[in-house]
């Protein structure tokens, strides 16, 4: 097939199947053969010549993969740009991805930054569909999706392939883990240069950071007025005692929306809080990166945790040692832990849209506008953003999981006020 009209097929699966499949090619006397197998199944219904190089890169990329089989979401993120870099590799440029130089990888970053339009597609989709007690690749699967901004999709805005962009951030991340999969062949001697690790020094691509950058948070009236409407509809229904304690969790103790769902790393349960010999009480923790943490409970926050057990979950007020109970559970079954962060996440987006309307209907047009772009994560933001004005930094930063001073500092935002009222009265002519 002309590469110009080659569509891309994965060759990745699931978390948990490639887990499997490398424990299944390594029990296999002759693991090549089982990987050239795997790769004819994924490109079966292609017609597409596979390189024969293609086991080889297959094989160290699959080692790769399984040294952060502690990290599904560390292992989404490899697989992602793994995926772009060897369809490219073996389809564009039809070459060994232990045969790329410094022009190529540069190359490789333009295609990138300008895909085709069949590599594209408008939703995410699977990469792989149930046929027959069998998996097979799914002919809707692109390496790149084409995306809107929340305010645009509220709006109407339809998904557009010729508006792709492969935003700045995106680009860092895909610099940094494909630099590491290098790392590793470096360590692995299979290839004697990293060729991502030539150009970022001067690269072209990344474009330096602004030094003070606002932190994607709330105002002080767009979280009170969000907390506020969860309140209230406690009094006509008891489920929401289940909301106000999520927006607790994230606000109060910084978590990520991953941090209160089940994932193969962790189970949050009940008994994460617990009372140190000093009688403070903490909750652990494994977050981004598998790294483990241990947060200081807030008056405030432990009050959430008590209502949420009495009104809602009709158990004692606090936590026992060791109890197994799931922090956050299925709605319609408290003893099953909730395994999909997406309910949660319509939750509160859920409150950001009330609280908009609210906000419009009292002529507070900015801050309802505001609260229209606003995510999940932006309330862990908001939480630190907060915290940091009154607490110590270290603090923050450890209760946070922050790898360093330098990440909770973004957070301090004092400078950044005095420094636009500073400006609000400069003159433009004398």
């Amino acid at each position: 097939m002309p590469n110009s009209a080659y569509v891309p097929t994965p060759i990745f699966d699931t978390f948990s199947d490639v887990l499997d499949q490398y424990k299944e090619i390594y029990s296999n006397e002759h693991p090549q053969q089982a990987i050239s197998q795997w790769l004819n199944t994924c490109f079966a219904h292609n017609r597409t010549d596979l390189p024969p190089f293609t086991v080889k890169d297959y094989q160290l990329a699959l080692n790769f993969l399984y040294t952060y089989r502690g990290s599904k979401d560390t292992f989404g993120a490899y697989r992602r740009d793994l995926e772009r870099l060897f369809q490219w590799s073996w389809f564009v440029r039809r070459q060994s991805i232990l045969e790329h130089k410094r022009q190529d990888i540069e190359d490789f970053i333009e295609f990138c930054l300008k895909p085709p339009k069949r590599w594209m597609s408008l939703k995410k989709q699977v990469r792989f569909k149930k046929l027959h007690g069998g998996k097979v690749p799914n002919p809707e699967w692109r390496p790149f999706e084409a995306h809107v901004t929340k305010k645009d999709r509220k709006a109407g805005v339809e998904r557009d392939k010729s508006k792709y962009q492969f935003s700045q951030p995106a680009l860092k991340v895909m610099f940094g883990i494909l630099s590491s999969f290098y790392n590793y062949l470096l360590q692995e001697q299979a290839v004697q240069s990293n060729p991502f690790a030539l150009i970022r020094q001067k690269s072209k691509f990344l474009q330096k950071e602004v030094k003070d950058q606002i932190v994607r948070r709330l105002s002080n009236e767009q979280w009170e007025t969000v907390i506020n409407i969860a309140r209230e509809k406690t009094k006509g229904d008891p489920l929401h005692e289940r909301t106000v304690f999520i927006l607790s969790c994230l606000f109060g103790m910084y978590l990520r929306i991953s941090e209160l769902t089940t994932t193969q790393r962790w189970t949050p349960t009940m008994g994460d809080f617990f009372k140190d010999v000093e009688g403070h009480w903490w909750f652990k923790t494994i977050g981004k990166g598998n790294k483990a943490r241990q947060i200081a409970v807030s008056d405030a926050m432990l009050s959430a945790l008590q209502r949420y057990r009495e009104k809602y979950l009709k158990l004692s007020p606090l936590p026992h040692p060791g109890e197994k109970t799931p922090l956050i559970s299925h709605i319609r079954n408290p003893n099953k832990p909730i395994r999909s962060d997406g309910p949660l996440r319509q939750l509160v987006q859920d409150c950001f849209d009330e609280a908009a309307d609210l906000l419009r209907s009292k002529g507070r047009i900015e801050e309802a506008n505001g609260l229209h772009v606003a995510t999940v994560h932006w309330l862990r933001h908001t939480g630190i953003s907060e915290d940091v004005k009154r607490r110590p930094r270290e603090h923050v930063r450890d209760d946070a999981g922050h790898s360093s001073g330098a990440i909770t500092d973004r957070y301090i935002d004092v400078e950044l006020r005095e420094r636009a009222k500073s400006a609000k009265n400069k003159r433009i002519s004398t």
